[in-house]
């Protein structure tokens, strides 16, 4: 009896391993529900004004607590940060000539991993120049830009993701985001 019970399993594995190969079902696309737009303004207490997500949480950069009107929009429900510095020009030697050439060169140390850097000159509804950077491929941050009025004030933003996620998996929140920045960059207003 135990042997046909042995010739029977054997004749079991048998066929059981005769099927065709295996192919394991490829990974799925998180699912990414974004919310209506919406915006509010800037609480006071720094030299600039902008209305930004109400989606967005407005926070104390922990990074450089002397700079207090450095903040980052932390965008919780989807994972991002846009970090904000501001600098005051003509000050311990920041005139407009030299925080241009490093937020340049922030951006471009990205060179390594980037397949490619679009940059945009843009001018605000209050005058001010800004230049966007759009950053594809393997980056830790996706899109950069800076606003200035040329003689006292500049802020720089910076979208960061606390994530290992494919930035192709990324898309759909980093447009939403680029979004949210095209509108907080015109209603940015400086105070004098």
């Amino acid at each position: 009896m135990s042997k046909n019970l042995n010739l029977l399993i054997s004749i079991m594995f048998i066929f059981a391993g005769c099927s065709e190969d295996y192919l394991p079902k490829p990974m799925g696309y998180n699912r990414i529900d974004l919310p209506e737009r919406a915006f509010i303004s800037l609480e006071n207490g720094r030299p600039y004004t902008f209305e930004h997500s109400v989606h967005a949480l407005v926070e104390v950069d922990s990074f450089n607590l002397q700079e207090t009107a450095w903040i980052n929009l932390n965008y919780k429900g989807m994972g991002g940060k846009v970090h904000f510095t501001y600098l005051e020009l003509d000050t311990q030697g920041k005139d407009i000539k030299t925080v241009v050439n490093d937020a340049i060169n922030l951006t471009a140390k990205h060179q390594i991993k980037a397949y490619g850097i679009e940059e945009s000159v843009l001018l605000t509804p209050q005058g001010y120049t800004g230049v966007v950077a759009e950053l594809t491929g393997e980056v830790p941050t996706q899109f950069q830009f800076f606003v200035t009025d040329s003689t006292r004030n500049f802020l720089r933003g910076a979208l960061y993701f606390e994530t290992a996620m494919k930035n192709d998996s990324l898309a759909p929140v980093i447009e939403y985001i680029k979004v949210d920045m095209a509108h907080l960059m015109n209603t940015l207003e400086f105070k004098q």
